[in-house]
């Protein structure tokens, strides 16, 4: 141990503990000795052999003593403990002794053997004895690679050794058939797994001489296996169905004959073989056959009457009964041979069948002789006589039942679960130690009357309504029987299946994880000639078994004796079996092969050992000190008369009891030993009282539930649904709170026995499980009571109740005369919460033991106020139950039933008058009443429920003349109460205010554990999360909200529904939806919704959104007051279809209003224009996908005035329209070649037009003057660019909290942006996926606002150039917002049917026109930056101008007056938003420049088919500019006459980077360097220097050009000149650009010789 524990425990005296004391077995009246040689050392464990013994000490050393023949002196005996020493340092944690072998575990779960080895039991080959321990090697095969095996627990038998793993799993060595292996070669020296418990949960395990015992957690329910078809061992049909003439025999009793040892050494063993071919239906192998043949036939009888027999239904809380019935062999008819089904069941799990069991048999006139027949044995007339009562019974009631069950009634299974009737275990005799053939035949008699009431098994309902009946206590009545299957019987069966509450535990996981589980089942295997086995026969088993009857006995404990077996049980009880030869099985019965329960007259056996031919029994006596009783051989010494008698029934040791508190017993072959603690400062004494109380409190509630709970459960007309509900409820907590006493119990036993630790206490360390089974419990109980369960209850009860006065009496503590009823049932229902006192005062007790400055003295102090506060708690709860009671005794009777439910407490009502409604009416009766949820005002006939969660309550102050006033607010009212006294208001105020308060938090039964018992509570919060119904606001009526309030209105995030469907999510502000929120409103006749998500003011919508309507279109943009107004977008038409009709532009009111682009999916033309009510009205452009081009006035949305309109194929016409395409008026036409009619048109354009008029043939000279004219004047009647978007424009200002453009507080708008990045980013933060990292870190950037002080400069020019590209680059900035906004507009206006070659030059309006504004806004926002076209100077002139490329002198970078950096909204807006707009703008360039680029492209793949030499020549370039060399893959190279694509290539290759590039400024730096390139090449060929003129340089630049190959160069360069600076025209760069374009003409009008 560490040394704090070591400290600690010396503080509770540990040099008192763990003493060793030793005497002979049998000898009742000698004092036990202490063990001399242990000089202090605390044993924790010890095991005892047949002469030996081990001993386990604290310090995980282990000590010998006894005769030790495996030992160099064989013969002379040990009295002091010998050190193994083979041990020491394997800290060993658990010891195990055999008859003569020894085990030990170490701490790692490694095994050491040693002693005997005859028979292989120490897992050594061929070594008759092991002197000293030996390591065992357990490796699990099935693994790979082998892992070894973890041990926690050994048990040795005579020959052979058990270990459980870790894994719950029994591994076997040693000879035997009690290995459980499926083996016949013995020894087995290499442990093997028991497969056949394998996947079971084994908790403990025992051997005895012969037979091993193992006990098993049940399977929990959701492990049902499908029930097998055939045994898997000797493939048997596992049911068996035999048609009679009125009825079906079902049986499912097969035995499988593998599981019985056939072995030939043995002769002792009843050999049996499956001989069904024996004549005359006798299959008796052996004379002493006899002995177990006719209670075959008996247990069988009985088996089809009594509710579960041996073959055990399943509990009706479904876990799995593994194993089959022990005997229930079927008898078939007269004609038949008795077939020999043995009995060693393999585990062919028969998981229960509906009609499990039903193998009663048909009645036939030669049934009795028949049973004759079967029983060769002395005929005593009365075992005759019985038998064919019994035979005959049976199968009236089979007949009735198998009748029953063809008629579909129900299956038997719930029959027989209803009707808790004991079963029977029929126990057969062991042949070979019976006293004689009188007494045979007296006993076997006994045994069929006796054991047929016993061993009861327990299915979760026989559990709560089974009579609990010891052997003997009630004689078997045939007319009893026969009544229970009476009319009655099935009347009550067809009742509401409701009634039938399960009343096993409900299976706790949780519970079962941290205490041992009661849910138990024991196997055993071995030999079985004593009867150890419990299978009601004296058969051997090879494999385990389950011994059925022990089921539901909640075994805690096994112990097994030399030829006997005892389980000990979480109600203190003890079942033995096995050889009663000296009495050692505690019961006068002979030798019994099925459990029965011991006599012990102690208070409750917590400990258990069963020596080799006698048993220890460790009781509860009345001051809590452990008793130790006695059952087994007696050797009194006086006068050497009667050597050995028997003990009648166990005695108690009194010498035992002078010695100290015993902790544990042990029992071998001569000897007794038992460990003792000494009582240092009452600690060992606490604990002891703490477990004793603990188990007869479980005892207690078992009896309870047996007794009184599950009889009630029975009972018929227990009222409403709701009571039994309620009723039910409280019976399962009450059953899962007695489980997890009773697993409290069980795991108190096993702390006593090991080191008692305080600390270790599970009511300490797993104190949540019992607080937490005590409040549920407390809800439940009263619950039931406040709905008047008890008073109900006990009028249906009464029969069944004055029927048990006295149980009743005794269960309830109660000795008063005249007792009500219903206090009675109250008594036993709350007497579980009197522990919990108990358990604080013991922890305290205990604490008392310790240091004050120790953690365990905290701990336990801590633990038991957590308890008394708990108490304390539940004593409230139960005082407010009995008062609410009380209160709805005294109520008028209509309101109760609307008013009353399980969970509602009065807390306190005004019928002293204490409390009036103010201004109410003279004769109106007003009565307030507070609940826990709800404050009701009730009036003559009427009330009104205000639920607690919505109601605020606030005392008004006194100046206003409202003397005592209380103002309530709910949602939808508000009034004042007026109270008599200041006190009344004081204590209404507290009132309300703790209830409201309580109601919010909304666990009201959990208190705070550990902390003090009243918590001060402050005020309820005004702001609070709850759910209302409105009832009668005009606008919410019946809607649903739930979500944030704020006095009385909803305010925050939230969700409302209606009555009709609407709904509405998202925040709102005193009372109406405001903020971000999503709206839906279901279309009735188009079975689909209107979804809205946005932003909503004072209850509509307002702000930016989307609208998706149910038609199937949706609107994405600006509302105010619930209607579209601002910039939107509405999509409509198929939205399946790629591209759906669009428009995007202004509303105003709900209608198109303003400038707006019409994109008509289904006429194939766009219009861009102005819109008034939702029709085109005023000036257009409208574009087809046919190439028409028509730009003028529209009205009422007709093509209505002047227009002009183009054809493809550049016709022009000019003049009046009166309808779409349709010509009417005065005009002129142009033909395309400059031909022109001028005068009077009518007709649709494309389908004949009448013409009166003039045609005019112009000549040669004048065309060229006049055809590009009509053309020249495109645009003049569109829309001009200024006018278009002024409603996004707007927008923008808007955010930035500006009237109009230009008009508004700087720094007001400043903040506004800062509140949009900030309420943005908070709404995202929900959804991360939205904003990506990189997002992220621009909107931190962008927090911070640049600022300017003093001159302007250059850096914080670029400065604001970084914060708009910032801004620009996240919607959540005005800025961002703007920008994508325009991009979105612009693409939808020039793309698609936009994409129009007229269009060009619109477009490029627009984006100069976005530009203007853009700066006019950025200029707002950053005053200091200079005005458009004003210069930045430079703050120190560079040192040494560049050498300029065309002229000597040096030149600085402009031709501007004074030197500096020119501020231009192209310079500055162009790189934020060109590239968005490019690929819609480049498209109508090149749509445009069509015709000449095709002939310039045609001109370059031409002259680019010749070599580099060809080429320069062919240009005219001077031959002193011919590369000498050239660079071609990094090596030098001559240019020879066949180079191609080499000369110049750097510069080529810096041209074509043209494309890649977007803006203007960019695209010219890239000619520049396309210059400075060429002008290096040149200079390192000519290695001087020089000045070009432009003749010598014009030619080589074309030889650049061409070689660039740059396909859309005509549009370039018109993109550039149309979007360049207009500063730049006259610079360096100005001329390079014209070069560029000279060059882009001269290619095209090249004539190629």
């Amino acid at each position: 141990m560490d040394s704090q524990e070591r400290s600690s425990e010396e503080a509770e005296g540990a040099k008192e503990r763990g003493l060793v004391y030793v005497w002979k077995a049998g000898s009742c009246s000698v004092t036990p000795a202490r063990l001399p040689g242990l000089s202090g050392k605390t044993v924790l464990q010890a095991a005892l052999g047949i002469h030996h013994g081990l001993l386990l000490t604290e310090g995980g050393e282990v000590y010998s003593f006894g005769k030790l023949p495996w030992r160099s002196q064989p013969e002379e005996c040990v009295n002091s403990p010998v050190l193994e020493s083979t041990l020491l340092g394997h800290r060993i944690i658990t010891v195990a002794a055999g008859s003569f072998h020894n085990g030990a575990v170490t701490e790692s779960g490694v095994v050491y053997m040693w002693g005997d080895n005859s028979a292989g039991q120490c897992a050594v080959a061929n070594q008759p004895c092991v002197p000293e321990p030996q390591l065992v090697s357990i490796c699990d095969s099935e693994t790979s690679p082998l892992l070894s095996v973890r041990i926690l627990q050994l048990a040795c038998g005579e020959e052979h050794t058990l270990a459980l793993s870790l894994s719950r799993e029994i591994w076997a060595w040693g000879s035997g058939c009690q290995l459980g292996l499926i083996t016949t070669a013995f020894p087995v020296t290499k442990p093997q797994k028991v497969e056949h418990l394998a996947g079971r949960v084994v908790l403990q395990i025992a051997c005895g001489a012969y037979h091993s015992l193992a006990l098993v957690q049940c399977l929990p329910v959701q492990e049902m296996k499908p029930i097998p078809e055939r045994c898997n061992h000797c493939s048997q049909p596992l049911i068996t169905m035999t048609d009679k003439e009125d009825h079906v025999i079902i049986s499912d009793s097969h035995c499988c004959p593998l599981g019985v040892a056939l072995s030939d050494n043995q002769p002792e063993n009843h050999v049996f073989c499956p001989s069904s071919d024996t004549p005359g239906g006798k299959s008796v192998t052996a004379g002493q056959s006899e002995d177990f043949q006719k209670p075959l036939v008996e247990q069988h009888r009985l088996g089809g009457l009594e509710s579960d027999g041996p073959s055990g239904l399943s509990s009706s809380d479904g876990r799995e009964d593994s194993g089959t019935s022990s005997l229930g062999n079927t008898l078939l008819s007269d004609k038949k041979e008795v077939k020999e089904y043995l009995i060693g069941l393999s585990d062919n799990s028969l998981n229960e069948s509906l009609n499990k069991n039903i193998s009663t048999e048909p009645e036939q006139p030669s049934q009795e002789e028949q049973l004759g027949a079967c029983i060769p044995g002395p005929p005593g007339s009365s075992t005759s006589t019985l038998n064919s009562l019994v035979a005959s019974c049976a199968s009236a009631v089979g007949v009735r039942v198998a009748a029953t069950y063809e008629a579909g009634a129900l299956s038997l299974k719930k029959v027989m679960n209803l009707y808790g009737t004991s079963s029977s275990e029929p126990a057969s005799q062991s042949g070979s130690r019976s006293p004689g053939p009188e007494a045979l035949k007296d006993s076997r008699e006994e045994q069929v009357r006796l054991e047929s009431m016993q061993g009861k098994k327990s299915s979760s309902l026989v559990d709560i309504r089974e009579e609990e009946s010891e052997g003997g206590s009630r004689r078997l009545s045939l007319p009893g029987l026969l009544s229970q299957v009476s009319p009655r019987l099935l009347r009550k069966v067809g009742r509401a299946k409701m009634r039938t509450v399960a009343l096993t535990p409900t299976y706790s996981g949780e519970a079962d994880a941290l205490l041992p589980s009661l849910r138990t089942e024991v196997w055993s295997w071995g030999k079985g000639k004593e009867g150890q086995l419990g299978h009601g026969d004296v058969l051997p088993r090879l494999q385990p078994l389950c011994v059925k009857s022990l089921d539901g006995k909640e075994v805690i404990h096994l112990a097994a004796g030399g030829h006997h077996s005892l389980a000990l049980t979480a109600k203190s009880q003890v079942y033995s079996w096995g050889s009663n030869i000296s009495g050692q099985l505690g019961h006068l019965n002979s030798p019994t092969t099925v459990p029965r329960l011991a006599k012990v007259c102690g208070d409750g056996i917590w400990t258990t050992a069963a020596g080799l031919d006698y048993s220890l029994f460790l009781a509860d006596e009345k001051d809590f000190q452990p008793g130790l009783y006695y059952c087994g051989q007696e050797t009194s010494t006086e006068n050497n008369l009667n050597e050995n008698s028997c003990t009648k029934s166990p005695i108690l040791l009194v010498a035992c009891s002078k010695i100290g508190y015993i902790s544990n017993v042990i029992a071998g072959g001569d000897n007794c030993l038992a460990l003792v603690d000494k009582n240092v400062m009452g600690y060992i004494a606490s604990l002891h009282e703490l477990a004793a109380t603990e188990r007869r409190f479980y005892f207690k509630l078992s009896e309870i539930k047996s007794q009184v709970l599950r009889p009630l459960l029975g009972l018929d007309n227990l009222g409403n649904a709701n009571t039994i509900q309620l009723l039910q409820e409280m019976a399962s907590r009450f059953s899962k709170l007695c489980y997890l006493i009773g697993q409290h119990g069980a795991s108190l036993s096993s702390f006593l026995h090991g080191v008692k630790e305080a600390r270790s206490l599970a009511i300490l360390k797993h104190s949540s499980l019992f607080l937490d089974s005590y409040t549920e419990y407390c809800t439940s109980v009263t619950n039931f009571l406040v709905m008047g369960g008890f008073t109900l209850l006990a009028k249906p009860a009464i029969d069944f109740l004055s029927k048990n006065q006295e149980l009743l009496q005794k269960l309830s503590e109660k000795n008063e005369e005249n007792l009500q009823l219903v206090e009675v049932l109250n008594a036993l229902f709350f007497m579980p919460f009197g522990r919990l006192h108990n358990y604080a005062r013991t922890l305290l007790k205990l604490a008392t033991c310790f240091e004050v400055a120790s953690p365990e003295y905290q701990k336990l102090q801590d633990s038991s106020s957590c308890y008394e506060n708990l108490a304390v708690h539940l004593s409230r709860k139960m005082k407010e139950a009995e008062y609410t009671l009380g209160f709805w005794k005294t109520f008028p009777g209509k309101m109760t039933d609307s008013l009353r439910k399980p969970e509602r407490r009065l807390i306190c009502e005004s019928s002293n008058r204490a409390l009036s409604l103010q201004h109410a009416g003279r004769f109106s009766v007003n009565w307030f009443i507070l609940f826990n949820d709800a404050l009701v005002h009730a009036q003559f006939s009427t009330h009104h429920i205000f639920p607690l969660s919505t109601l605020w309550v606030e005392a008004l102050s006194e100046e206003a003349g409202n003397v005592n006033g209380l103002k309530i607010t709910t949602p939808e009212e508000q009034f004042v109460l007026v109270s008599s006294t200041p006190q009344e208001k004081t204590k209404w105020l507290r009132a309300i205010s703790q209830a409201v308060d309580q109601a919010l938090r909304g666990t009201s039964d959990m208190i705070l554990y550990g902390a003090g018992g009243n918590v001060p509570r402050q005020e309820p919060p005004i702001s609070r999360s709850a759910k209302y119904t409105f009832y009668k606001d005009p606008r919410f009526k019946d809607a649903v909200y739930d979500g944030r309030w704020l006095s009385g209105k909803p305010h925050g995030r939230g969700i409302l529904k209606w009555a009709d469907g609407r709904m509405y999510s998202g925040t709102f502000r005193t009372g109406l939806e405001d903020g971000y929120g999503e709206y839906r409103v279901p279309n009735k006749a188009l079975n689909k919704e209107d979804h809205y998500v946005g932003y909503w003011k004072e209850g509509k919508m307002c702000g930016h959104g989307v609208y998706s309507y149910a038609t199937g279109e949706v609107y994405e943009g600006c509302f105010q007051d619930n209607m579209r107004h601002g910039h939107g977008l509405l999509r409509s038409g198929k939205l399946t279809s790629s591209s759906p009709s669009m428009f995007i532009g202004q509303w105003i009111m709900d209608k198109k209003s303003g400038y707006g682009v019409f994109d008509d999916i289904t006429r194939g033309e766009k219009y861009m224009g102005m819109w008034q009510d939702d029709l085109c009205q005023g000036n257009g452009v409208v574009v087809t996908q046919f190439g028409l081009y028509y730009e003028g006035a529209f009205s009422t949305n007709k093509m209505m005035g002047t227009g002009i309109l183009l054809s493809e194929d550049d016709t022009v016409y000019e003049g009046e329209f009166s309808d779409n395409w349709t010509l009417s008026g005065k005009g002129t036409l142009t033909l395309p070649n400059g031909d022109y009619i001028e005068g009077l048109f009518s007709g649709e354009w494309g389908s004949g037009i009448k013409i009166t008029g003039t045609y005019f043939k112009p000549s040669l000279y004048e065309n060229e003057k006049d055809k590009p004219k009509a053309l020249r004047k495109l645009g003049i009647l569109a829309v001009s660019p200024d006018e278009k978007w002024k409603a996004v424009f707007e927008e923008c200002w808007n955010q930035l909290g500006c009237e109009s453009p230009g008009q508004g507080d700087r720094w007001k708008a400043w903040d506004n942006i800062a509140v949009a990045l900030t309420t943005n980013r908070r709404q995202h933060k929900d959804s991360p996926e939205l904003l990506s990292r990189s997002h992220t870190q621009t909107l931190e950037s962008l927090e911070f606002i640049p600022q300017h002080i003093g001159a302007f400069t250059l850096e914080k020019y670029e400065n604001i150039k970084k914060y708009l590209i910032k801004a620009c680059d996240t919607p959540l900035h005005p800025l961002g917002k703007l920008v994508e906004t325009l991009v979105a507009v612009y693409r939808m206006t020039y793309v698609g049917v936009g994409a129009n070659r007229r269009l060009l030059q619109e477009a490029v309006r627009e984006i100069k026109s976005y530009l203007k504004r853009i700066f006019q806004l950025v200029r707002f926002l950053f005053p200091d930056l200079p005005e458009e076209g004003s210069t930045i100077p430079f703050l120190t002139t560079e040192p040494k101008g560049r050498r300029s490329f065309c002229s000597g002198k040096s030149d600085s970078r402009s031709e501007s007056p004074e030197p500096g950096y020119v501020v231009t909204s192209f310079g500055l807006l162009l790189p934020v938003l060109l590239p968005r707009l490019y690929p819609p703008l480049f498209m109508l360039y090149a749509l445009d420049n069509e015709r000449e680029e095709d002939i310039y492209w045609e001109c370059v793949l031409r002259l680019n088919k010749q070599t580099d030499m060809a080429l320069l020549s062919f240009l005219g370039v001077q031959a002193k500019f011919w590369p000498g060399t050239v660079s071609i893959l990094g090596e030098s190279r001559k240019v020879s006459s066949n180079t191609k694509d080499a000369c110049f290539a750097s510069a080529v290759e810096c041209l074509q980077q043209i494309s890649t590039t977007f803006t203007p400024a960019d695209k010219l730096k890239v000619i520049q360097q396309t210059f400075e390139e060429i002008s290096q090449s040149v200079l390192e060929s000519l290695q001087e220097d020089f000045l070009w003129s432009m003749d010598d340089l014009f030619p080589v630049f074309l030889y650049v050009v061409l070689r660039a190959r740059i396909r859309n160069l005509g549009s370039e360069v018109h993109l550039i000149e149309d979007l360049m600076d207009p500063y730049l025209q006259h610079g360096e760069q100005g001329i390079m650009f014209t070069t560029l374009k000279a060059c882009y003409y001269q290619i095209q009008h090249e004539k190629l010789t």
